[in-house]
């Protein structure tokens, strides 16, 4: 599947636009990492923990995104988009979206 970010893919022509797709996840934290996390506010430096926990967020979400384009019959993503939010105290949503589409192989 190939993702772009712009609403074309270089050197490919879009024969077919399917529609938006997307995929999200919402992760929690869990309480050793916010201790690690707690400590490291206190003295700096950054959170591993968390951007660890924001990486596999963005990864299931994009497969979330990539199985509902190919179940359209795309083969390719533009205007791929992430959006972060806080759903509640302690768990963050990402969102990965796009139009789905079909370009010439």
């Amino acid at each position: 599947m190939l993702l772009s970010t712009t609403d074309i893919v270089a050197g490919k022509e879009i024969v077919e636009t399917l529609g938006l797709v997307k995929g999200n996840s919402v992760q929690s934290r869990n309480i050793g990492r916010d201790m690690m996390a707690g400590l490291r506010n206190i003295v700096g430096g950054e959170m591993k923990e968390y951007a660890e926990m924001l990486v596999r967020s963005r990864e299931v979400a994009t497969q979330d995104m990539e199985e509902e384009a190919r179940r359209l019959g795309a083969n390719a993503i533009v205007g791929v988009r992430f959006s972060t939010s806080s759903v509640m105290d302690g768990t963050s949503e990402v969102l990965a979206y796009g139009t789905a589409v079909r370009v010439k192989e």
